[in-house]
């Protein structure tokens, strides 16, 4: 009689299912033609030639021309070895959701899921889980058993702080980047003041956002005077979850936020894709990368 799966046997087969979902839909979107889930929009600097005729100035390498042995222009190639990290927020807002579909398992889906794929096109992937603090970090390396190891240790994570700091960890990711990588940032983004971090992020990065949302943060049912807990805090406080006053307060904040993320990423260019734990997030993927494709990269 064949054994049964072990619990990360049968949650491998699972986001397996997933990938394989995502790369045929993928590729029948694209008539054959998608190259990569992981597709960057990155150069790196590959020799120096002589100057000729139509070259653009900008091109021109200043220090190695003033030694005087002709004017040189920069050439470049496109990176061969492409690099992702996935930049996870693991606060305790993260818990809000139904058994087995709270924010933060669709977040860790969504990581295993695309640690399977880098493994399959043979790009480097690493991970760094944060909540007010570095929870986890696994640094970009290629292969299935590096996937297997990363969906492994975030599956097993139990974070250290409840407490949420979207600054501190996108600071975290740019003291670790030391090469121009695809960084996908995936939280709820229940923080504030962390505008002027993301900018330094989208500059130096190609820079994908993904908002978790759940239906519990936008509408709240109707169950009167309740004591509510606040995960991060700690705190509990009784309120009438039947009032008008604070169910319209309850939603203007879900709004607020999730137009908050919206607006930073349209004013600096940078994809951003919004992701209910009440849905199938892969169609939602394959849009994402058959539209990244599309626009070679950032757009």
């Amino acid at each position: 009689m064949k054994p049964a799966d072990s619990p990360f046997q049968h949650l491998v087969r699972k986001l397996r299912q997933m990938e394989i979902r995502i790369l045929k839909a993928v590729d029948a979107q694209l008539q054959g033609d998608f190259h990569s889930v992981f597709k960057g929009t990155g150069l790196e600097f590959d020799d120096v030639r002589l100057y000729q005729y139509g070259d653009e100035v900008r091109a021109i390498d200043w220090a190695v021309s003033s030694k005087g042995h002709g004017t040189f222009v920069k050439t470049y190639k496109e990176e061969r070895e492409q690099q992702v990290l996935l930049l996870l927020d693991v606060s305790a807002s993260q818990q809000v959701g139904a058994a087995a579909r709270r924010k933060i398992d669709v977040g860790r889906e969504i990581c295993g899921v695309l640690a399977l794929a880098a493994a399959r096109q043979d790009a480097q992937l690493g991970i760094l889980a944060f909540s007010d603090q570095k929870e986890l970090y696994l640094a970009p390396g290629k292969g299935i058993r590096h996937a297997y190891s990363l969906i492994k240790r975030l599956f097993e994570l139990t974070p250290r702080s409840r407490h949420t700091a979207v600054a501190g960890g996108i600071k975290q990711a740019l003291g670790l980047l030391k090469r121009r990588t695809i960084v996908l940032l995936i939280s709820d983004f229940i923080d504030a003041e962390y505008e002027r971090e993301l900018t330094m992020l989208a500059r130096k990065h190609d820079l994908i956002v993904l908002q978790l949302l759940d239906q519990r943060e936008r509408e709240f049912p109707p169950l009167g005077i309740i004591p509510l807990h606040d995960q991060e805090s700690g705190r509990t406080v009784w309120v009438n979850t039947s009032s008008a006053a604070f169910r319209a307060r309850y939603r203007a904040t879900y709004e607020q936020n999730r137009e908050q993320i919206g607006q930073i990423c349209r004013r600096h260019r940078t994809e951003y894709l919004s992701i209910a734990t009440d849905t199938d997030f892969v169609p939602q993927l394959v849009h994402l990368f058959r539209r990244r494709n599309q626009r070679g990269g950032r757009g």
